[in-house]
């Protein structure tokens, strides 16, 4: 037991005072007493307790006083409560206004310290939760998002105006510029923050399956249905839903969606009742949704009910700002990760990732530099290895303008690509679903690749 587990004992009954501390004490916890509610409310405000065993009856109030006391720290104490049989209705109402829990009078010592152990669990718990929901918001704060780039700095503009705002978001931009990025950035910075933010790629579902996913189904709805589900929307509720790729959505549920915007509520597949869901939509897009609505494929009431706070993501190869710090960014990150330390860039090695075009965008960029940070054995990324990690992969050279003058030709490419995997496999220690991660490629494209040119696992 870590000694920083602190308890506070109020009893005006100095014999059961020393009872309750003799015990916890031995038990590992660190304890100190007060014999009254006045006692109590000026330790509980001088130091952080994580648990508070208070009797319910004591000389200038009652123990439900001590819990309005512990309930208005900032830390939060679990109370458990001490009473006699003849008051338990009163140590019932007092769990139910926030007591974690209530002990009778002759004290059990093994339901004492049971008591407070699971109190103490909860309250790690609940420590865990809030530091961990504290790091998830510092890590898509708007100032945690690179933009140097004057197109980015105007996309977080507009996710500090709307992410206090319930109205629905339409983000756009091509594959790999962050679009999920910002949507997170804006439930986790605002009101939402503390609710579900759940994401679904509309295209990856088939219809009859995207629409159970989203309304949820009732018992024997269709063949495998063999028990009620709910739906994202009320798994979200309260929360955010971000809909990714909305432009691939079929017509029949584009109007069903319509209608979660218009009323607020949700219907099952096979259920005739309706539910209320609060749930903000973010939606997003590499489509022209403007294009689809011509073509009839997209309703035009829905992209008006969609964006009513459109967001443009500009593509990276139009903000040559952002580059330089994303590098650096994915350089610390993925050098952290494999415990290496950070490389270092020079002058041409700079410019001729500048000169790619980054079809791929940001996704592309990390890739690209978690690749060289594995495969590279020095301490310094030359632009030579740049052009041997652009050959691997489906990652290539951009016809706009070869980054590489003196790039290898498709032999010598064929060469360092099969170096580069026998590497990689060895690093993975032949896994090679590990191997692909570290390529930055698809599984079955490795597996293609390593038949291609004849490399075994054990090699």
């Amino acid at each position: 037991m870590a000694a920083e587990h602190r308890v506070l004992v109020v009893d005006d009954d100095e014999i059961i005072r020393k009872f309750m501390r003799d015990l916890l004490e031995v038990n590992g916890y660190v304890v100190e007493e007060a014999p009254s509610v006045t006692g109590a409310s000026e330790m509980l405000r001088d130091r952080e307790y994580e648990v508070v065993l208070t009797d319910l009856m004591l000389p200038d109030g009652s123990g439900l006083d001590v819990l309005q006391a512990a309930r208005a720290r900032p830390y939060l104490p679990e109370v458990i409560l001490i009473t006699a049989y003849g008051t338990i209705d009163s140590a019932v109402e007092a769990v139910k206004s926030g007591a974690f829990d209530y002990l009778t009078k002759p004290l059990s010592t093994q339901k004492l310290l049971l008591s407070v152990e699971r109190a103490m669990e909860r309250r790690t718990l609940k420590r865990e939760v809030r530091e961990l929901r504290t790091a998830v918001e510092g890590k898509y704060a708007p100032e945690n998002i690179v933009a140097a780039s004057p197109g980015m700095r105007k996309v977080l503009e507009m996710v500090n105006i709307v992410r206090t705002s319930d109205s629905s978001v339409l983000i756009q931009g091509e594959s790999g510029t962050g679009k999920e990025l910002v949507a997170r950035a804006i439930h986790y910075r605002g009101p939402r923050s503390s609710r579900p933010f759940i994401a679904l790629n509309c295209a990856a579902l088939p219809e009859a399956l995207l629409e159970s996913e989203l309304f949820g189904h009732a018992k024997g709805a269709f063949t495998g249905a063999g028990a009620e589900k709910k739906g994202l929307f009320e798994e979200a509720d309260g929360g955010t839903l971000l809909m990714d790729e909305i432009g691939d959505m079929p017509a029949a549920l584009q109007a069903k969606l319509l209608r979660v915007l218009q009323e607020g509520e949700v219907r099952r597949v096979g259920s005739a009742s309706v539910r209320k869901v609060d749930v903000r939509i973010i939606a997003s897009t590499n489509k022209d949704l403007a294009s689809l609505i011509r073509a009839g494929s997209f309703r035009e009431d829905l992209f008006y009910r969609l964006a009513v706070i459109p967001i443009v993501i500009p593509p990276l190869r139009e903000r040559q700002d952002d580059i330089e710090p994303l590098c650096r960014y994915f350089m610390a990150l993925h050098s952290a990760k494999l415990g290496k330390d950070i490389p270092t860039l020079d002058a041409q090695s700079m410019e001729s990732l500048l000169q790619y075009s980054w079809p791929g965008n940001v996704r592309e960029l990390e890739n690209v530099i978690a690749r060289a940070i594995t495969l590279s054995a020095s301490a310094h990324i030359s632009a030579e290895e740049f052009s041997r990690i652009f050959a691997l992969g489906r990652t290539q050279p951009a016809a706009r303008e070869p980054p590489f003058a003196d790039a290898p030709a498709a032999p010598e490419r064929e060469v360092q690509e099969r170096e580069a995997i026998i590497r990689a496999l060895k690093q993975g220690n032949g896994n090679q679903t590990k191997a692909a991660k570290i390529l930055g490629m698809g599984r079955n494209t490795l597996w293609r690749k390593m038949k291609k040119y004849g490399i075994d696992v054990a090699q």
